[in-house]
């Protein structure tokens, strides 16, 4: 079983791939991409986990809670991956969110919970000693996971990112989609308004 999840999930990855537009928002940058995507032979671990948005229950908490039900009404599913391995694919796939809307998206280091600041800070391979942390030195789509997609005009959006590092031992544990894409200027490095979302995804 764990050899046909690492398939599946390369299999994906290559389809992000395939049909991300160059130059399109959401599409990888030339910093995170670089390289083949792990093989499955290489894969160390791959989740790959279908789930729907909901409201908080504090029986039961949510895989994926929403904040904000303009941007990601209760009821949007999502498909999240990761190949991990010498290199590391994360991939992101979201049906209903707001149509034509720029979103942006980050592995962040703590699971969902009632609120979005419940997730933490965003993970980092090199940890920024200085936080909240707005250093494009350690703010940026080398040294984080970023996931910046535009939907369509159906609200279906699409997003991968490839690191060259894997992630530490109970560093990260979910994926925040915000209100917009992330801006990498001094200063402002790596934030993208409210906290729209959030997916707990078992990353590390």
């Amino acid at each position: 079983m764990r050899r046909r999840l690492s398939i599946i999930a390369a299999g994906l990855g290559l389809l992000l791939l395939s049909a991300a537009p160059a130059g399109a928002a959401g599409s990888p940058s030339p910093a995170t991409t670089s390289g083949p995507i792990p093989s499955p032979a290489e894969a160390d671990r791959v989740v790959a986990e279908p789930v729907v948005f909901g409201a908080w229950n504090d029986r039961q908490p949510p895989t994926a809670v929403t904040y904000d039900a303009h941007l990601v009404p209760p009821g949007t599913t999502a498909v999240a991956l990761a190949v991990r391995g010498k290199r590391t694919v994360v991939g992101l796939i979201v049906q209903g969110l707001a149509p034509n809307h720029q979103f942006g998206a980050h592995v962040h280091q703590k699971a969902c919970g009632a609120t979005g600041t419940a997730a933490g800070a965003h993970y980092q391979n090199v940890p920024d000693p200085v936080q909240p942390s707005v250093n494009p030195r350690y703010a940026n789509a080398s040294n984080e996971v970023w996931l910046d997609f535009t939907t369509d005009d159906r609200g279906t959006g699409s997003a991968f990112a490839a690191v060259a590092w894997d992630f530490r031992a109970g560093g990260a544990h979910s994926i925040i989609l915000h209100e917009h894409h992330t801006d990498s200027s001094p200063g402002a490095a790596g934030t993208a308004g409210a906290r729209a979302a959030c997916l707990t995804v078992p990353l590390s």
